[in-house]
């Protein structure tokens, strides 16, 4: 429960400093070329998630500009992608971990 609560305290920062950075930089319209498929599939993800198509992709596109992993995920990311340093995982202990909170 603990992680929980840490999980959506950190969501919420990282929310105030997003929304905060897009409320003070003025907003510049612009047009990109998509795939019909991809624009499709976008529409429905923001229709959705009760968003504008708009406030959708920046909301998307806020979140992989300014998401960096930290140093130490960055690697753990490079061991695993070298195959170093790997743990099993028990799959079963997971599920009853999860089912516990």
């Amino acid at each position: 429960m603990h992680n929980r609560i840490i999980s959506i305290t950190f969501a919420k920062q990282m929310y105030n400093t997003m929304n905060t950075t897009v409320q003070q930089t003025p907003k510049k319209a612009t047009a990109f070329r998509l795939n019909a498929d991809l624009l499709e599939r976008l529409k429905m993800l923001a229709k959705k998630d009760n968003r504008s198509l708009n406030n959708y992709v920046e909301n998307v596109l806020m979140s992989v500009a300014y998401n960096e992993p930290n140093e130490t995920t960055k690697a753990a990311i490079k061991d695993a992608k070298e195959n170093k340093n790997l743990e099993d995982f028990d799959l079963e202990a997971f599920k009853k971990y999860v089912a516990s909170m």
